[in-house]
């Protein structure tokens, strides 16, 4: 095979073995339907380029009858599994009946196959594989026409399939090493990869999602994606009120307030505002480690506990990590259209505020809230935008720098 021929096939395994690892982390999430088909289809695609390029250890006749039942298998797998991808199953009688139209064409073609000769067979079993991707074809185009969420996308991953498996059907039947059948059918290999991929990670992010929404119930926010109010506040005293179990432990307590953003639902209307808060609070999931508990306090600000907040130090860097990405601009869409929502209609910068309080779980929940949202407030008129209780005075104070964070934080 030429060089550039054999790039361009490793850039598609690449992709493959990609979307199988990626597949694998799904697996792991337990989102076992999304993880089978991607690792499936990136399973199917890889193997049968490879028996289509010519590298399994076969030759003449006999790798022509193999082909021509890859080709046959192949087919019918990709049709089931972008049937299932794009949701044209979940009417069962449709299902069944396009089940059995392909289980009985791939029988039929491989029973007419034996009664041929090798290169005919391959030739009929890939005229079917194509036959079979032009009929989805058909069929996606019918569905976006129809106004289908997904149709146009499904209509250019099938697109993307067919030339891919042309080009590989012409090679396999000529033998042609000519690179740029190679190089075409790779590129159509990789284009139709990713345009699964992006199809099964939005219906990942929405199984994600849906696994929150089910947990949380009432209590999940879906502008935000965090605790609500309610669960908030069940979030804090369920921390607080283990001071019965056992010793007394230290806690962290972070208040962050946005003090602009009423401001800015006057001036833009509440879309701007729901946009604004919406990307703050992907920010501060984003920034916050795992450990530390998030949630809404309020309708313009978040509260974040630590456990364990032994640590001064690690409090205040927290709170310095949350201020300088908070505080970042964004640019905001002011409309509620959908197909304008990317573009930036205005930029915009949170005045964050965030209050930094170490306590202990022998304080009551509802006074350590209280002065840390205090405290969060207070720091709008800082300059670092950050404030702390401060034992020595008994009042509310400005965070030093960072190398004075540990006695700020004491």
């Amino acid at each position: 095979m030429d060089r550039v021929a054999a790039g361009f096939w490793g850039a598609f395994f690449c992709t493959a073995s990609l979307m199988l690892v990626l597949s694998l982390a799904a697996f792991a999430r337990s989102h076992r339907r999304v993880a089978l088909m991607a690792g499936l289809t990136s399973l199917v695609s890889a193997a049968f380029a490879i028996a289509y390029l010519g590298w399994l250890p076969i030759e003449g006749a006999v790798e022509a009858r193999v082909l021509a039942h890859v080709a046959v298998g192949a087919a019918v797998s990709l049709a089931l599994m972008l049937m299932s991808t794009f949701g044209m199953l979940r009417q069962h009688a449709v299902g069944r009946r396009a089940l059995a139209l392909l289980l009985g064409a791939g029988a039929l073609v491989l029973g007419a196959g034996w009664l041929l000769e090798p290169g005919q067979a391959l030739a009929l079993s890939s005229v079917l594989a194509l036959a079979v991707g032009g009929a989805m074809l058909v069929i996606a185009v019918r569905g976006a026409v129809r106004g289908d969420r997904a149709g146009w996308i499904a209509v250019a991953g099938l697109v993307f399939m067919l030339v891919a498996i042309a080009g590989l059907s012409w090679i396999a039947l000529s033998r042609s090493n000519w690179w740029p059948v190679h190089a075409l059918s790779a590129l159509a290999g990789v284009a139709y990869l990713c345009v699964i991929a992006t199809v099964l990670w939005s219906r990942y992010s929405y199984l994600l999602e849906l696994a929150e929404v089910m947990a949380h119930g009432p209590s999940y926010d879906p502008v935000t994606r965090m605790r609500s109010h309610s669960e908030t506040g069940q979030m804090v005293g369920e921390l607080f009120f283990r001071r019965e179990e056992g010793p007394v432990r230290p806690v962290g307590v972070i208040a962050v307030c946005l003090g602009n953003l009423y401001a800015l639902e006057n001036l833009h209307g509440r879309a701007a505002f729901n946009h604004a808060l919406f990307v703050c609070a992907g920010r501060l999931r984003r920034c916050v480690p795992q450990y530390v508990e998030m949630g809404r306090l309020g309708e313009d600000g978040f509260l974040l506990l630590v456990r364990n907040a032994d640590d001064p130090r690690r409090l205040a860097q927290l709170a310095r990590v949350v201020r300088a990405r908070l505080a970042r601009p964004i640019a905001l869409s002011t409309g509620r259209d959908a197909a304008r929502l990317e573009a930036a209609g205005t930029a915009w910068a949170a005045e964050v505020g965030v209050g930094v309080l170490a306590t202990t779980t022998q304080v009551r929940p509802a006074q350590a809230v209280a002065t840390a949202r205090a405290m969060a407030r207070t720091a709008w008129s800082y300059a670092s935008r950050l404030a702390f209780f401060d034992a020595r005075v008994g009042q509310i104070a400005e965070l030093p720098p960072e190398e004075g964070a540990t006695k700020a934080a004491a």
